[in-house]
């Protein structure tokens, strides 16, 4: 069936949310990426706390990153409601924005704890000698990880909700909105196998397999799939 047209004035909001994603996207590549994977070292405090004291600049640098993320979150997430209102229900595109902005809310309080971890680099804590600062570092760490698992959990849904609106507005390409769903399964199922399964690790590579690839292919088809309508719409207003 043929999509369906752009709203009037809308052009704007689809321009916002592909940019949106887009921001997301590279910054959460450089947080995830070059910043805490090559930092962290799970399992071993003293050298985490030794990479971010030797690149505390870096580590900075990407809880400035997962901040903007969590503000372009929000901004998305409106934008999302606005855009898809007019074509489907009001409250599954209510429910859909609802659950994005639970991810974000639960972002921002994840890196709360990572703030944290600049207090135990720079601030002189008494109660604290400075053998103690790797255990504490990391376990402020690892508490990000436990919400941004959370946050993950409601992203997912929010994946799958999106990729409902996709498909049943005929807004964007339909199978935009399929990969999408395949992307919240591989969300959700990658969760839910963190809390359940004490062998996780053995199998953290075909699990990140599972998240990583539909997940990025479904975004960039969005973002690209946004930018490309609001320009469009330009050419012909």
């Amino acid at each position: 069936m043929k999509e369906k047209s752009l709203n009037p004035g809308g052009h704007w909001v689809a321009q916002l949310a592909g940019l949106g994603y887009a921001g997301i996207i590279a910054l959460g590549i450089f947080a995830e990426f070059f910043v805490r994977s090559s930092l962290v070292v799970p399992g071993d405090a003293a050298l985490t706390f030794q990479n971010i004291r030797a690149n505390e600049l870096l580590f900075r640098l990407g809880i400035g990153s997962y901040l903007v993320m969590a503000v372009l979150d929000t901004a998305v997430a409106i934008a999302l409601y606005l855009l898809f209102k007019p074509f489907v229900s009001t409250g599954l595109s209510l429910l859909t924005t609802l659950f994005r902005l639970a991810h974000a809310l639960l972002l921002a309080v994840a890196i709360s704890h990572l703030l944290n971890v600049i207090h135990h680099l720079t601030m002189a804590n008494k109660a604290l000698s400075t053998a103690d600062l790797p255990g504490h570092i990391m376990a402020s760490l690892q508490v990000f990880d436990d919400t941004w698992l959370i946050a993950l959990l409601f992203f997912g849904l929010h994946c799958a909700l999106l990729g409902t609106l996709i498909i049943q507005s005929r807004y964007l390409p339909q199978w935009i909105g399929w990969l999408l769903t395949l992307a919240a399964a591989g969300y959700l199922v990658d969760s839910f196998a963190r809390i359940l399964l004490s062998q996780y690790t053995d199998y953290e590579l075909l699990f990140l397999l599972i998240v990583a690839v539909p997940a990025f292919t479904a975004e960039i088809a969005l973002c690209l799939g946004l930018l490309l309508k609001s320009a469009v719409k330009k050419k012909t207003a």
